[in-house]
């Protein structure tokens, strides 16, 4: 079970979006802001190098990958190991463009949504994202903005400044010994956290340099 946030008083708890968004699974939208924990090992090349976890270290997530595919795959876990989503990067596509299917499929009749950058040159982190039903991509069903390198993005609604989740930083003692980047992300209300962590899992590909 993903944790729940406690705010100071003086700082106002995220308002829930005005209607569920259920992208992977109902199951992952809880009436309440959630935060993760998510751990990236640097340096590593074994498979479920990047996890999720809630707010007391129980894995919620984890993401395996194949690196030496012809395309770049990922897939995304559940806490028990059951196959949620598969990521792969279209090929010769000019703005980094993944694609995610339901389960371990790649089939068309499985297709969810994809995410691309948002423009060839970027100083700031800005991703669009499309849901499987808006061929047209004439405005972005979703939409992320930041910076990846602070670990401080912001995911959004369309273009509207309606905000699902977002990300903070986080340097720990435990981090820095063990080589990991570790980060925060609070999940707005009614908002499936399965669908924010496969946005942060290719956030995190379209933005770091991979030379494998």
């Amino acid at each position: 079970m993903a944790g729940t946030s406690n705010y100071p008083p003086q700082t106002p708890a995220p308002m829930p979006v005005p209607n569920q968004v259920a992208i992977i699974n109902p199951q992952f939208c809880a009436p309440y802001p959630v935060d993760l924990n998510v751990v990236r090992k640097l340096m590593t090349w074994s498979e479920g190098a990047f996890g999720v976890t809630d707010v007391n270290g129980n894995i919620v997530f984890k993401v395996k990958g194949k690196f030496f595919s012809l395309r770049d795959r990922r897939i995304l876990l559940d806490a028990a190991g059951n196959s949620l989503v598969t990521f792969q990067q279209k090929m010769l596509s000019a703005h980094r463009r993944w694609q995610v299917y339901r389960g371990e499929s790649t089939d068309t009749k499985d297709f969810l949504f994809s995410v691309k950058k948002s423009s060839l040159l970027q100083f700031k982190t800005k991703l669009d994202v499309f849901l499987a039903d808006n061929t047209a991509e004439d405005v972005c069903d979703f939409r992320i903005e930041g910076s990846w390198l602070e670990r401080s993005c912001v995911i959004y609604a369309g273009n509207s400044s309606t905000i699902i989740a977002q990300m903070h930083r986080k340097h720990t003692a435990q981090s820095i010994l063990l080589g990991k980047d570790n980060f925060g992300v609070t999940v707005y209300p009614n908002v499936d956290y399965a669908f924010v962590v496969a946005l942060i899992v290719i956030l995190e590909e379209i933005n770091e340099d991979r030379s494998d």
